[in-house]
């Protein structure tokens, strides 16, 4: 079964957007937690402008409670950032090639060209015990190139998939994915794949084989305004139960 991380960034947006601590985001997190979801992400950017480092460091503690929660912190592999994670020591830590300006994720890393880059850091969390994933595009030689340089998983960055899902071209681009995620299976890496999946798509992305784990945050947030967060949550689950 593919486990579903939920990620609180917007639920943070929204709270930042007024001055006090509402939305609180460890009591969502206990919340999804108490409806079955299998882990929490957040995505700590550099200005905090949503997740904060005050909120890793709730978070972590929270999910240190629950050990069947798994914790997920995604950004930038600054110092200051590698020194927060290291601190709070998530089960996993997903590192993005992310701009201070971006308004969110819209690229995979260059492995190649950040190869100086990651091949330290991916060693450093593993020394701290902290399971890595890349943020990659979906070709192939991405998977190998993350396996070359150490990285325990790969993310799939899925808006691709989003943006032709139920049009033409949607089958062609999906097959790129499935063969992304085969080659890096071969290769001994794990899987997880985010960014625009909603209730409409996951299922048929899901149909690729042995998907660890999806992270959704905007949609579904979004979804959970219109439906309610238990129909949502439970449609989520079905969905992910199946694969």
């Amino acid at each position: 079964m593919t486990s579903l991380s939920i990620n609180l960034n917007k639920l943070a947006l929204l709270r930042n957007s007024r001055g006090r601590d509402y939305p609180n985001v460890v009591a969502y997190a206990q919340k999804f937690a108490s409806l079955g979801v299998n882990g929490i992400t957040i995505h700590p950017r550099q200005d905090e402008r949503h997740a904060t480092r005050q909120d890793a460091y709730d978070l972590g503690m929270l999910c240190a409670k629950m050990p069947e929660i798994e914790f997920n912190i995604e950004g930038y592999p600054s110092e200051d950032f590698l020194e927060m994670v290291e601190k709070v020591r998530p089960d996993q830590c997903t590192l993005v090639p992310d701009d201070v300006n971006q308004l969110t994720s819209d690229h995979g890393w260059d492995i190649a060209s950040s190869i100086d880059i990651l091949r330290p850091v991916l060693k450093r969390l593993s020394a701290a015990g902290i399971r890595s994933s890349l943020f990659v595009d979906p070709h192939p030689e991405m998977a190998e190139q993350a396996s070359a340089a150490g990285a325990d998983r790969i993310e799939l960055y899925t808006e691709e998939y989003a943006n032709t899902f139920d049009t033409q071209s949607g089958d062609e681009v999906l097959e790129r994915y499935r063969k992304t995620a085969l080659r890096a299976q071969e290769l001994g890496v794990g899987v997880n794949a985010g960014h625009d999946l909603d209730l409409q798509n996951l299922g048929q992305f899901l149909e690729i084989e042995n998907i660890l784990e999806v992270s959704i945050g905007h949609a579904l947030t979004i979804e959970c305004i219109d439906q309610g967060i238990e129909s949502v949550v439970s449609q989520y689950m079905d969905i992910c139960h199946k694969s």
